[in-house]
Parts: structure tokens; sequence; C-alpha cells
């Protein structure tokens, strides 16, 4: 076997499985006595665990702040909390929540010991000055399956209608991820079908990615068949073993999402998902999941018609074979199931189309224009102008 050379940048230590979310305190106590404690407005703080967290680290002598995050953070909330904790001793941030949750208190850990303001770093909109670091000892606990930020360096703020950018650094990587799948049971079907489709384009696109390795390859496709087996009874919910089993399957094939695109890249859908946050109220994993198929379908088909020997082709027809259990007789047919069984998704799931949101036809070019970011560099094969064009305006 040929391996071509290839990096892996920095990532947390890692602590997964059910009831793992209990050793916090004990993580927390490593890095000081004072932390400041980000979570989401509602679902953590009204269950058993937050209780649990704030018995545990009296019990090992942490003192502590604590802020919420409600959507997705704008650089003015970072600030915000930054001038609010800074001086008052933050030895190490806790995120707890979804992906918008992690990546403000990644942001927040990030800027303390230096009090400036996040759009000094802010990538394309920003003051283009370089982050040098250090920052303060961070942790991430997912309390959904999508985002992965927990594995990444990037912490991803948006004004809505203006931008949609990422503050990135190796030195806001998180030292630890605690990834708990008890901690989903409070998701609600909308918000897993959402986060886990997010979580599968992640793994897709970093599997057919430009830059995609034999390392992020294992983990992609492993990803790919947790997903398999967990996705739909973690959608349907429930107290049951096998609604246990497809939350663990959720939370692990999300993790490795998130360390598959931070090392490998992503592509078209997440290149429309971009412009799509920044102008329109759409949440992230929806955009994902409604635009999955198509961008798909159009990248095969462009693949095909050009580039026919190209191993995303191949790669493409190995996730068919994973999602739909069984062999194929050739490439081709397996990527027709693999496009058949996305939309099939979609329309199970009643993933709500870019027009819900007041996308209009008239809209599609400025998208466009706004989507060639870092993701669709990576993109397996270079799309025009009117191909991303067409992946919009078939999910109007």
């Amino acid at each position: 076997m040929s391996v071509n050379p290839f990096s892996i940048s920095r990532l947390p230590s890692i602590v997964f499985g059910q009831g793992q979310a209990k050793q916090l305190p004990t993580l927390i106590r490593q890095f000081g006595q004072h932390a400041l404690v980000v979570t989401g407005a509602r679902s953590f703080k009204q269950s058993p665990h937050w209780d649990g967290l704030v018995e545990g680290l009296a019990e090992v002598g942490v003192g502590f702040d604590e802020m919420t995050v409600s959507g997705e953070p704008s650089p003015a909330v970072v600030d915000e909390a930054v001038a609010q904790f800074l001086g008052r001793g933050v030895q190490v941030v806790v995120g707890i929540g979804g992906g918008s949750v992690i990546d403000a208190a990644k942001a927040i850990a990030g800027l303390l010991p230096h009090g400036n303001s996040v759009m000094d770093h802010l990538e394309g909109v920003g003051r283009n000055i370089p982050y040098l670091g250090p920052s303060i000892p961070f942790i991430a606990v997912p309390t959904t399956a999508g985002a992965g930020s927990e594995a990444t360096k990037n912490s991803v703020l948006s004004i809505t209608g203006e931008f949609k950018k990422s503050f990135r650094h190796e030195f806001l990587v998180a030292q630890y991820a605690v990834v708990d799948p008890d901690l989903l049971v409070t998701c609600p079907p909308e918000l897993i079908a959402a986060d886990g489709m997010d979580a599968f384009t992640q793994l897709l696109e970093s599997f057919v990615s430009a830059r995609a390795n034999p390392f992020t390859d294992a983990l992609a496709k492993s990803g790919i068949e947790a997903f398999s087996e967990g996705f739909f009874a973690a959608w349907r919910g429930g107290d049951g073993e096998t609604a246990s089993a497809g939350r663990a399957s959720m939370a692990y094939a999300a993790l490795l999402s998130g360390i598959t695109l931070a090392q490998a890249g992503l592509g078209s859908v997440h290149g429309l998902a971009a412009p799509l946050g920044a102008f329109y109220p759409i949440p992230h994993g929806l955009a994902c999941g409604t635009l999955v198929a198509e961008a798909t379908a159009v990248n095969i088909r462009v693949l095909q018609q050009g580039s026919p020997d190209s191993p995303a082709l191949e790669k493409y027809a190995q996730a068919a074979t994973l999602l739909c259990h069984r062999s194929f007789p050739n490439t081709g047919e397996a990527c027709s199931e693999l496009i058949g069984l996305l939309r099939e998704w979609t329309e199970t799931l009643g993933l709500k189309r870019l027009g819900d949101y007041g996308v209009l036809p008239s809209n599609v070019d400025r998208i466009v224009a706004n989507a060639r970011g870092n993701s669709m560099l990576t993109n397996p094969v270079l799309l025009t102008d009117d191909e991303i064009a067409e992946i919009v305006t078939a999910r109007l």
C-alpha cells in the first residue's frame, strides 16, 4: 500500500462513554480552583446532570462563574463575556452544550488571557491580527450530536444578515472533549435530525475531500457506519436499549465528524451553509441536511462527466455500501443508490426547504458569490457557479 504524506493537527484528549460526564469535576480541578462554565439557555441546566456537576465541583473545591449562550454566538457575545470575566481569576473554561455553546466558550477561553476583541482575529471580516495565544485551558462537553466542535480548532461566530466566520487556531483546541451519550436524552427529534445530518454531511464530505488521507478515511468510514446503525434509533428516541445505543452511535459519529473535518476539510454543502447561515435564520444543521442529497448528486454527476477515474467516486460508492448494508455491481449503481437514499432521508425527516426561511430565486446569485470559502476548496471537484446555483435552487 502506497501512502502519500499527510499531517494531523492537535486533538483533544477524548473521554467517551455513557456516564463519563461524572468525571468533569475531577478533570476541571486539574487546571485550577476557579472555572467559567458556559451552557445553553435551558436543557442542561434543567437536567439532573447540572446538579451533579455543581455538587461535584463543590466536593473538589472548585468555585465557578457561569453564563448562558442562546442561539448562534456573535462577536458581541464573546467580547462581552471576555470583558465581564476578565480579572475574575478564571483558570479553566468549560463549554457544555451544542456547537454554538462550545464555539462561544472556545473563543472566550482564547481571549480571556488577553482581553482583546475577537474581531481582531475573525477570518475575512476582522482586523487580520495573528492570534499568538495562549488560551486558558478549555474543556468541551457536547450535549448534541452534530457539529463536532469539541474536536476542532474553530470557533464559528456570526451576525445574521452580515457574516458567519471563524476564529481559528490550534491553541483553541480543547484539552479534553468529554462525550457522554447520556447528555443527548433531552434532545428533541427535530434537533437530532438536523444535528445528525450535519454530522453525516461532515463525515461524507471529509471522506471524499480533496485533502483526505488514510487516517481520516478510516475514521470517516467508522463514523458513517456508526451513523447508519444509530441515527434513526436516536431520532425516534425513547428510554429503551435501542434508543440508548442509537444515541451512543450518534455521539461517536459526531465526534469523528469533528476530527475528520478538522484534518481533511469539507465540501460544497458547508461552502453553501456559510452564506446561508449568515444571510438567513437557517440553523446550520438544517442547512446541511437539506442540501446534502442535491450537493452529492451534482458532485457525482460532474465527476462522472469530467473525472470518471476520480477516487471520490469510489468513495461515494463505499459510503453507499456502508449505508445500504449491501454491495453493488458497479460504482455507478452504488452512487445512484446513495443519491436516492439521501433524498429519501430528506423527505422522511421532513427537513425544511430553503424557501421556508425566506430564500428566493433572486437571492441565489448572492449566495453563490459568497460560497467559495475554505470548505469549497476541498470539494472533490471544482464546481462552476451554475452548478453551485443548481444545488441551492433544488432546495428552494
